[in-house]
């Protein structure tokens, strides 16, 4: 159970993976991605940080996160093997969560990577585990608006619509986003899973 969902007050101190915020008068010590920390204002000034709290045989710790997607995420990679705590920071560290969404959906290890502590081996299995799952955590759980549903052409599939909400999601208009994914359609065919069809259409619009 997530006794500390959420800390409001004033920052009174940071460092360069965690921050104090001062609740009351009394000092809540969280842990946090660089991400997070870039987000929060300097000693003095208030702040609200969500959270969660991790419990083990030595310690009670607290992870902070500046938005309750980032907070989400968390939870989905420190459980995936091999991941933990530490290295799910470092991956909101390296990428924000729409940004997870569309690396761990299309496939590309190499965005995964970035983070420190993540190489190519765990960056497979975190695309192995989390790959069908990616457009519905957090950020990426977004709906398609109905506009862009109407340029997808009736027989278009369910992967295709996610593939362009997705590429709206990340700020493509919806009709160059459904422009993308109708010629990735045609490469890849009509029943592409969606990370193909992400995959091929941002290939395009690169072009």
């Amino acid at each position: 159970m997530n006794m500390i969902a959420k800390l409001r007050g004033r920052v009174d101190a940071k460092g360069a993976d965690w921050i104090v915020i001062d609740v009351g008068g009394v000092g809540y010590l969280a842990e946090c991605s660089a991400r997070t920390l870039s987000r929060l204002p300097g000693p003095g000034e208030a702040a609200e940080l969500f959270t969660r709290m991790l419990v083990s045989e030595s310690a009670i710790r607290l992870v902070g996160f500046a938005e309750e997607a980032e907070r989400e995420w968390f939870d989905v990679l420190a459980a995936v093997s091999g991941v933990g705590p530490k290295l799910a920071l470092s991956l909101l560290s390296a990428l924000a969560p729409n940004e997870l969404s569309m690396a761990l959906a299309s496939g590309d290890t190499a965005m995964l990577t970035r983070a420190n502590g993540v190489g190519p081996k765990l960056a497979r299995r975190l695309v192995a585990e989390l790959k069908d799952r990616a457009l519905t955590i957090g950020a990426g759980a977004l709906e398609l608006p109905k506009e862009a549903v109407a340029g997808v052409a009736a027989a278009t599939s369910q992967n295709a619509a996610d593939a362009v909400s997705a590429l709206v999601n990340l700020g493509y208009g919806q009709s160059q986003a459904t422009a993308a994914v109708a010629q990735a359609m045609k490469e890849a065919g009509e029943n592409a899973e969606t990370g193909e069809l992400i995959r091929l259409a941002l290939k395009q619009l690169a072009q």
